[in-house]
């Protein structure tokens, strides 16, 4: 009850599966099982494909590091099996990894060393093709974009929780982490490395250390005061014994007790574990760790202590301290070559145990692993033989021609502006107040250049991303005159917005003394209501843009870096039907700034270490990058032609002008339905959104989604026409169900996929002081390689549904079902995906509404592949009666009424049987 995170129970036989469903699993989730607290200790793992066995590839345009393995059979090329170049070789060619000690296990008798020329040859090829001077440099750079790839993930996973790297040390956990060590921690800003004795074995000597523990808790839900302290120690006291009790009955006993509050805001979800102590202390403990998690405290909001649990551990082994005395110079050391800096270095071979203290270059060897030591670090070992590493010297950046892009540096930089988004996700993910952005991640952050062409952008939500571009130049062209420290909100979808419950924060960023912004960051989320006549405000009825919201056309909301929170107020709740709790518009405008500085300062920190000429260039570079793997693309597909029909009258038509020579193609929308009176109308903007999404997965490759996407296409729309609609249309469908339309209408021309479910099933409920709204899932088009998957967010929406017990707890519902609608995919050689069922009842008086397309229509299969079920809705009164509901529909729903919701399959691919 009131975790983040569901785990589903299969209780039909001896044995609990536990499996994930959704949202990120934290280090204390909870679930409710037929009234029955449980706890489960969980480690979040992040998987990052950079380990020893990575592949080593080159496009043609970036040196690239995995994702693929080469595992342990045929294993890296030094493994004399006729395996692949990957990172193993990369460490071995560079002189990093001491093949005299490295244990000799390949052979049939196991006495085959690692075979160096092998790695060698493999590097000397991948240099020659990528125009690198030796296999000496081309190591060095793969080894580059592995360490980025690393130092990217742990800088995502510390934003996500609210640390800096900067300021923590780094510890060399497994055999091959010693290599790469002190360069992942350049890259990370981060000053000390610790190699523990067990670094490479930690996970298995952890194991055979481990104390025994048992953990007992107990839900509560009382008031943090002296009254609920009280309550809580009682019942502390009494997990306590339990936990004790437990520990015994395994033949062990507790050592230490650990006695845990699990704390968060009255109405509030996430919960912060604090440990038990006086009011005072509770208190600022809380609020401390609540600001450096979420970034805010509210002192006027009462916090609640939801659960309290106690943990008893019994005392672990005792540990004799491997020492060697006191530390003495090491014996004469044998030298090797080694790689560092564009140069060899003649280095030192030290035997780990007889290490006192050095400066690198150097290679410190023991039985199970090898630390490379890097120039401008130094390592000591300590007493207990862990080895403390200590960077001297800032990281040396290395000189790039801006003429045309390095492969290495290529690849490098575009992790890192696709690290500045993945930054900003976490840091809104994390700020942010309401269930939209915050629960069912319906947001995105982007990177944008001084031109307001899209950089790189996290994978978030495509509707958003293809069009967020406009929303820049739409805030230059409004606002000719930008300030440090400005931002500005924007929802017009005449002016790169998509519809009114998108807000974008754009956040213009300068560079020393320059008059003009260097980059802008931008982030926008769907706010839960900005007005209009449907609280929600998705209307499904609306003929105006009036009737949809609140519109903010470029507004100031911060000048010199302080909010305008007054004037914001104001905009907010300007017009007919102004937004119904602007509060809660503006904590979120709040959390989007914080994404925006963080995105900001990520960039700042990039020219700092690179200049800002070199960041500026490589802007163009990645842009141009995905403009030629899209032309790659567009070399294998045909001319098409594709008339999507839609429910209410409008219909999309396009034509796809494919020329192979050039390489270039053009979208062709003109014959689409004229403007339409009700609110399936697509700005110019979605449609480019759309294009841009369905070009980029045509590239079988990891490139950003970014402006260089849509270089090689013309889209082309014509004025008055459902696509170009002219103000006041209405447009709230436009994104989220005409932007599906154009989806599959490109992939019918282009022959490469059926239909999906086409709707995102806007479902919405409220009243004047609660508004939710919900995407749901349903089946996805089958394609000539693979079946469609089932109960999913297709295509332009990318966003989860909130957790029941986030739901239940905000909101007087309940949800009743929830699976799989089987058999509503379409038959062919591969079938569609099936759609969903979702029935929620509600306790109290609310309006409901469903905003959805493909009732009348439905989606369509490819090539002989059949339909699959539309969509249908129905009302289930409390006396148990059932109404069935069109598509859009809105009603005023009574205590123990329910609505259900079946959202349409995927269309087939194939005639049956066919191969």
């Amino acid at each position: 009850a009131g975790a983040d995170a569901v785990l589903g129970f299969d209780m039909g036989g001896t044995s609990t599966d536990v499996c994930r469903f959704a949202g990120r699993l934290e280090r204390r989730d909870l679930a409710r099982v037929a009234g029955v607290r449980l706890r489960s200790p969980m480690l979040d793992i992040e998987t990052v494909a950079a380990g020893g066995g990575s592949i080593l590839t080159f496009d043609g345009f970036r040196a690239r590091a995995g994702p693929a393995s080469a595992g342990a059979d045929p294993g890296p090329a030094a493994y004399g099996r006729g395996g692949p170049a990957t990172v193993t070789d990369a460490n071995l060619v560079l002189g990093r990894l001491d093949p005299a000690g490295f244990p000799a296990v390949f052979g049939p008798a196991g006495d085959r060393p690692l075979d160096v020329e092998a790695s060698r040859s493999k590097l000397a090829e991948l240099a020659r093709v990528m125009g690198a001077p030796s296999p000496e440099a081309a190591a060095e750079g793969f080894v580059a974009v592995a360490v980025e790839q690393m130092a990217q993930a742990v800088r995502r996973i510390s934003t996500e929780r609210g640390f800096d790297p900067r300021n923590h040390a780094l510890v060399a956990f497994g055999g091959a982490a010693g290599q790469v060590a002190c360069e992942t921690a350049e890259a990370l800003g981060v000053e000390t490395v610790i190699c523990p004795r067990y670094g490479s074995v930690l996970s298995a000597w952890g194991v055979g250390q481990a104390q025994v523990s048992a953990l007992r808790l107990a839900g509560l839900e009382a008031r943090l005061d002296a009254d609920g302290l009280s309550r809580a120690g009682a019942a502390l006291d009494a997990v306590q014994a339990q936990a004790c009790a437990d520990l015994a009955s395994q033949g062990a006993s507790a050592s230490e007790t650990r006695r845990t509050l699990s704390l968060r805001y009255d109405g509030a979800d996430a919960e912060l574990p604090i440990a038990e102590g006086g009011l005072a202390r509770v208190q600022a403990d809380f609020d401390t760790a609540h600001r450096r998690l979420f970034g805010f405290v509210e002192p006027d909001r009462a916090v609640i202590i939801a659960a309290v649990e106690a943990e008893a551990t019994s005392a672990g082994p005792a540990l004799a301290a491997a020492t060697s005395g006191e530390l003495r110079p090491p014996p004469p050391a044998r030298t090797t070559q080694t790689w560092f800096g564009g140069a060899l270095r003649t280095t030192p071979v030290i035997d780990a145990d007889a290490l006192t203290t050095i400066e690198g270059p150097a290679l410190i060897v023991r039985d199970d692993t090898q630390i490379a030591l890097s120039p401008g670090w130094r390592a000591l070992r300590e007493a207990d033989s862990m080895i403390r590493l200590t960077r001297l010297s800032a990281r040396s950046v290395p000189q790039v021609s801006l003429d045309t892009p390095d492969p290495v540096t290529l690849e490098l930089f575009n992790r890192r502006f696709m690290g500045v988004a993945e930054a900003m996700g976490a840091a809104l993910e994390r700020t942010a107040h309401s269930v939209n952005i915050k629960e069912r991640l319906d947001f995105s952050c982007a990177l944008f250049d001084a031109d307001g062409g899209l950089v790189a952008n996290a994978p978030h939500m495509p509707v958003h991303l293809g069009s967020m571009g406009a929303s820049v130049r739409a805030v230059c062209d409004r606002h000719p005159c930008l300030s440090p420290g400005d931002a500005y909100a924007l929802n017009n979808p005449y002016a790169g917005g998509t519809h009114l419950p998108d807000i974008t924060v754009v956040m213009p960023v300068f560079m020393d003394a320059a008059r003009t912004p260097a980059f802008y960051v931008a982030a926008r989320g769907h706010h839960a209501d900005v007005g209009g006549v449907q609280p929600g405000s998705m209307p499904p009825f609306s003929t105006s843009i009036d009737e949809e919201g609140v519109m903010l056309d470029a507004a100031p909301i911060m000048r010199g870096g302080e909010f305008l929170e007054v004037e914001t107020r104001a905009a907010l709740s300007a017009g007919r039907w102004p937004a119904r709790a602007p509060e809660r518009n503006i904590a979120d405008l709040k959390a989007q700034i914080a994404a925006c500085r963080a995105g900001a300062d990520a960039v700042a920190q990039m020219i700092d270490a690179h200049g800002a000429e070199v960041v500026a260039c490589y802007m163009g570079f990645v842009q141009e990058n995905a403009a030629q793997a899209v032309r790659r693309a567009l070399g294998r597909l045909s001319n098409g032609e594709a008339r999507t029909p839609m429910d209410g009258g409008g219909e999309i038509v396009v034509r796809v002008c494919v020329d192979r020579e050039a390489r270039t193609a053009v979208l062709d929308f003109t014959g689409s339905a004229d403007q339409l009176g009700s609110n399936f109308n697509a700005p110019a903007s979605i449609v480019d959104a759309a294009a841009l999404y369905v070009f980029r997965t045509l590239v079988d490759d990891d490139i950003p989604l970014n402006a260089g996407c849509l270089q090689p296409l013309g889209v082309v729309t014509r004025p008055g026409s459902m696509l170009q609609p002219a103000p006041p249309a209405a447009v709230v469908a436009g994104n989220v169900e005409t932007s599906q339309h154009v989806v599959d209408a490109l992939y019918a021309a282009l022959g490469v996929a059926a239909n999906s479910q086409g709707s995102m099933n806007n479902f919405t409920f409220g009243d004047a002081d609660r508004q939710y709204y919900e995407t749901l899932c349903g089946g996805a088009g089958a394609t000539a390689d693979a079946d469609g998957a089932s109960a999913v967010h297709t295509h332009m929406t990318n966003s989860r549904l909130t957790d029941p017990e986030i739901l239940e707890r905000r909101f007087p519902v309940r949800v009743e079902r929830f699976g799989v609608r089987r058999g509503s995919g379409g038959i062919g050689a591969r079938r569609g995906g099936d759609g969903a069922v979702r029935r929620i009842a509600f306790l109290a008086p609310m309006q409901a509404a469903l905003l959805s397309t493909r009732r009348e229509h439905a989606p369509q299969g490819i090539r002989g592949g059949g339909p699959a079920l539309a969509g249908r809705q129905r009302l289930i009164a409390a006396d148990g009666t059932a109404k069935e509901l069109g598509g859009c529909f809105s009603i005023d729903v009574a205590a123990g009424d329910a609505i259900e919701i079946e959202t349409p399959g995927g269309g087939g691919f194939g005639r049956p049987g066919e191969p």
